[in-house]
Order: C-alpha cells, then sequence, then structure tokens
C-alpha cells in the first residue's frame, strides 16, 4: 500500500538519527538497509511515496548523514537518470528539483563534476518549461554552490538564455535571482555583461517582469559595492544584509540593554 511505503519513508530520518548516535552499535545499518529504501522510493510509482522519499533524502543531507560515496554512487546517478531528456516529464521535474535543493549541501566537486553539467542541460529543455522554470529560480544556489569560475564559465551562458526566454515567468524568476547570480560573478562579469542584461528586463515588455527587476535593482546596485567599505554581505539564506561597523560595535557595547530593548519594541510593534 502506497500510505504504508510513505509511512515508512517518514520514519526513516529519526531511525538513521538513532542509528547514527547508536553507531558502534551498529556500524553499517544505517549504509546497507535505509539508505537502499530511500534511493528505491525516489523511483515509486505512487508520486506521495516519491515526494516523501526526496524529502527524506533532503533531511538526511541536511543532517550530515550519508556519505559522499553514497551521494556519489547511489543518490547522483539515480537524479541523472530521472532528469535524462528521455525520462518521463513528472519524473523529470522531480529530479531537477531535487537537484537544485541538494546542490546547497553537496561539497564544491560534487556538484561542479556531476550535477552541474545535467543542470545546464535542463536550463536549455524546450520540452517543458517547468524544468526551465525551476532551474531559473535556484540558478543563484547554483552559483554559489560551485563558485565564482564555474559560474563565469558554464552558467552564465545559460542564465543569459533563460533571461530572453519566451515565458515570461521565466525572466521574472531570473530578475528575482539577479542579485545572488551577480554576486557570484567577477566586477568585470557584472558590468560588461550582467549590467546589460538587467537593463534589458526592466525594461522587458511584461509589467511583471518589470516589477520583479526593480525590486532588485538595490540588491544588484549593492553588488558592486566594496565589502569593507559598504559593509554589505550575502548571509547564507541568500539575503542581503549590512554588517555593523567597528564604531557601531564599540557603540553598542557601552549600552547592549537598551539598544537591544528598543529594536525588540520596535519589531513588537511591527
Amino acid at each position: 500500500e502506497p500510505t504504508v511505503r510513505t509511512e515508512l519513508m517518514e520514519q526513516i530520518p529519526p531511525i538513521a538519527i538513532f542509528l547514527q548516535e547508536s553507531r558502534p552499535k551498529f556500524p553499517t545499518a544505517f549504509f546497507e538497509y535505509l539508505m537502499p529504501i530511500v534511493v528505491r522510493y525516489l523511483t515509486d510509482v505512487n508520486n506521495q511515496v516519491r515526494k516523501a522519499g526526496q524529502e527524506a533524502l533532503l533531511i538526511l543531507l541536511e543532517q550530515d548523514l550519508v556519505a559522499q560515496s553514497d551521494i556519489e554512487n547511489k543518490v547522483c546517478p539515480i537524479l541523472l537518470d530521472l532528469s535524462a531528456p528521455d525520462s518521463d516529464d513528472e519524473y523529470k521535474v522531480e529530479a531537477v528539483n531535487i537537484i537544485c535543493k541538494m546542490a546547497s549541501m553537496l561539497s564544491r566537486t560534487t556538484v561542479e563534476h556531476m550535477l552541474l553539467p545535467r543542470f545546464c542541460e535542463l536550463c536549455s529543455d524546450g520540452k517543458l518549461f517547468q524544468v526551465r522554470k525551476i532551474c531559473a529560480a535556484n540558478f543563484g544556489d547554483i552559483c554559489n554552490a560551485v563558485g565564482q569560475e564555474a559560474t563565469e564559465r558554464l552558467l552564465i551562458p545559460k542564465f543569459f538564455e533563460l533571461c530572453s526566454d519566451s515565458v515570461w515567468g521565466m525572466r521574472k524568476a531570473c530578475a528575482e535571482c539577479f542579485m545572488a547570480v551577480s554576486y557570484t560573478t567577477s566586477p568585470e562579469v557584472r558590468r560588461s555583461k550582467l549590467s546589460p542584461v538587467f537593463i534589458s528586463l526592466i525594461s522587458d515588455t511584461c509589467r511583471w517582469v518589470r516589477q520583479a527587476a526593480f525590486q532588485s535593482l538595490g540588491p544588484f546596485i549593492s553588488t558592486f559595492a566594496n565589502p569593507s567599505s559598504a559593509g554589505l554581505y550575502i548571509r547564507e539564506d541568500g539575503t542581503l544584509s549590512i554588517r555593523p561597523s567597528a564604531q557601531d560595535v564599540n557603540a553598542n557595547s557601552c549600552q547592549p540593554s537598551n539598544n537591544v530593548t528598543v529594536m525588540s519594541s520596535s519589531a513588537n510593534a511591527a
């Protein structure tokens, strides 16, 4: 019964955590018994079971419970098969979604060598606009996962394709993640290549694309600033933040309780 398999998948993460904590007693139980089940259920015929398997896999990766060898030898090959050009549409959409979500949890080498080539192919998928939209929405995360060199060499050309896609939702998604992509590139690429493309998004024929571009204008401009002087930096969640100056830190350290109280009161009032 699919409901039984779904329930089983939901129990995998807590069992895996227990086995990890009791590893001296069960040194190979997770890798021999549980991991094969998770991988198998990624291709289950029932979509609810597959969804539960995908969620379990992401939790296991987030908790760093999956060995690097299992990721490269068991998980990635399955995802590459599911996202292949001749794969079923539903499976392909799910696979690219997992690839995008897990990229930030894997090593840069694994992402660049095993997943990046397929991601670049999926960005140009002419059959399913849903696949291209997932790629566009997560483009900044992939750039951050592989770093500047791979971004400029392989990803930027694909990003420009998506920025001029015939589907306006694709262009809107690109405008929304423009800052994250720009942050991963060199100042010269920002100036000479990204800026003209951003101007085209601000001038787009679709008002939803223009609106998204104008909302990203400030964050995009901030990537041109020198972080050491401007105090701007990107948090782990991809949001732009301001690092307080040394003068502000010293001032706050003199009156920590008053500053914290005022900020908390304002937040509560809001």
